[in-house]
């Protein structure tokens, strides 16, 4: 085992297995997806571990813990077409196509979605599609989903991309304001109908192009 698998492997078991994702098919997709080759060259050496890294244009990687907490619990079983808000590095979208049929991934900054597909050619991950495109509109074109996973936090989740949930599919999105932001999963019950349920916390970065709500003034 060379360094960067065994950093890996004690990634699986000190940061991920300790929050809760259990799930064997999930922990093979972690174990298998080379994180070094979605951080920048500047922070390879933190690639394992449990902190955020800087991707530049003002976005982060989130701790490898919250990724594969993300994926675990959209509990997707291997034929699900799936939405991604805010590819990043391409590391989430990797980890996804591990465990879905395919997935489309919107990102807003040109650079980075480059960047991506270059990260993701390597991994030789050909069933993700990544497109420069503001997230908080969805793909409509592709809809419905099985499955819908946003990136980073938001402060609430557009109706836009409830929409474009099949019934009976997830979204998974992390919302809220510092200092409390909470991991939700919203399900869609029927043709205008979606259930909510909180999961765990954590504070992570913001989605560029959603929406803040107004802050009163007085």
């Amino acid at each position: 085992m060379n360094t960067q698998e065994q950093a890996r492997f004690n990634m699986v078991e000190q940061q991920i297995r300790p929050w809760q994702v259990l799930d064997p098919q999930v922990l093979t997709v972690l174990s298998n997806v080379p994180r070094e080759w979605f951080v920048p060259q500047a922070y390879q050496a933190m690639a394992y571990t449990d902190t955020e890294i800087p991707l530049g244009h003002g976005q982060t990687m989130v701790p490898p813990r919250v990724d594969a907490r993300l994926m675990h619990d959209l509990h997707l079983t291997g034929t699900e077409k799936v939405l991604e808000i805010g590819t990043g590095s391409g590391y989430l979208s990797a980890l996804l196509a591990g465990r879905a049929q395919r997935v489309v991934s919107l990102e807003i900054n040109p650079e980075l979605a480059s960047n991506a597909r270059n990260n993701l050619q390597r991994a030789g991950i050909t069933h993700v599609d990544v497109r420069v495109a503001d997230g908080s509109a969805g793909a409509s074109g592709d809809a419905p989903f099985d499955a819908i996973v946003l990136g980073g936090s938001v402060a609430e989740v557009p109706q836009a991309l409830l929409q474009q949930l099949k019934i009976g599919g997830h979204l998974l999105a992390i919302v809220g304001q510092e200092p409390v932001m909470v991991a939700t999963l919203y399900t869609r019950t029927g043709d205008a109908a979606w259930s909510s349920k909180s999961l765990w916390d954590h504070t992570a970065p913001r989605l560029q192009g959603f929406t803040e709500p107004a802050r009163f003034q007085f």
